[in-house]
């Protein structure tokens, strides 16, 4: 009789964290399709990307995420971008090379370069200076400016679909 009792206990546990997991997945995960050529080859057009929206409630972003952000352009859009300024970084880039703080920036990621020069910009506190990964198709801060740090809605953490293409970013 034990055994029964024991596997019971096993199933009732798997249940109930088969459960947990998909609230937590249904609360703090989004998995928006991307459109657009901007983080190309890193994440495709028509890939679903997941977005952990829980990760900067506890942390700010970081250097070199890629995350996911509200941009009140002509049309409301969520944008993905790798973040490549932090608030008090000074930005410059001479023709296509990203200096940050007068380093250059170690970008093995870019595979589609913009050879244009953009003059140094320092990032306003609280906000975040962000590129696409395909410079030559990327419409990022280059253009539009620095984002607000509260229009960040995630970190893009992985291809999900299609499954050819799953895995971390």
């Amino acid at each position: 009789m034990p055994r029964i009792s024991s596997l019971r206990s096993v199933a009732s546990l798997a249940l109930q964290v088969t459960v947990l997991l998909a609230l937590v997945a249904a609360f703090f995960f989004r998995a928006p399709q991307v459109s657009g050529l901007s983080m190309s080859p890193q994440i495709a057009p028509g890939e679903f990307v997941l977005i952990d929206t829980l990760t900067y409630r506890f942390r700010a972003p970081q250097r070199g995420d890629i995350i996911a952000f509200r941009h009140d352009g002509d049309e409301p859009e969520t944008f993905i971008k790798r973040v490549i300024g932090l608030g008090g970084d000074r930005v410059r880039i001479e023709r296509g090379t990203v200096f940050v703080n007068g380093a250059r920036l170690d970008e093995s990621y870019v595979r589609y370069p913009d050879t244009r020069t953009f003059a140094e910009i320092t990032v306003p506190a609280g906000d975040l200076y962000v590129l696409g990964d395909n410079r030559a198709q990327s419409d990022d801060s280059r253009f539009f400016g620095t984002i607000d740090r509260n229009r960040v809605i995630g970190r893009a953490v992985a291809a999900v679909w299609p499954l050819d293409r799953f895995g971390t970013l």
